[in-house]
């Protein structure tokens, strides 16, 4: 069985450190961006499964990111999930119009996150952790 690929995209290198570090413990397949504008290339030179991302970064924010993907054939079904500071219905809502899948605020539940994760990727999702 395929393991599913999630890109995780964090300015911070201690947050993505130990997003990537969870994600990997839950068996999951991880690559690392530290802005949406490496992310973006990642995204198009790596077919991922989901794509986990922090909205306030430099070059690219996580909105923008969300709608460079979404602007993308290959990326239009893919889940892409906000893990962020940002709580406002505003900035949800922003979300969702940009093409956000989901949103989780930090800081964050681990196990939560894991359960949200495999929720959104269904079957194929890994089992242990």
């Amino acid at each position: 069985m395929k393991t599913n690929i999630i890109l995780a995209v964090d300015d911070s290198p201690s947050m993505r450190g130990m997003i990537a570090y969870l994600l990997r413990q839950a068996g999951y397949e991880v690559l690392e961006a530290d802005d949406g504008v490496k992310a973006l290339d990642l995204a198009k030179s790596h077919r991922v499964d989901l794509v986990l991302t922090d909205q306030n970064m430099p070059n690219m924010d996580g909105l923008s990111l969300v709608a460079s993907l979404r602007a993308l054939p290959e990326y239009q079904r893919v889940p892409i999930l906000m893990l962020t500071t940002e709580s406002s219905a505003a900035m949800k809502e922003r979300g969702r119009a940009a093409g956000a899948t989901g949103w989780m605020v930090k800081p964050f539940d681990p196990e939560r996150l894991v359960s949200m994760l495999r929720t959104v990727l269904g079957p194929r999702a890994p089992k242990g952790a």
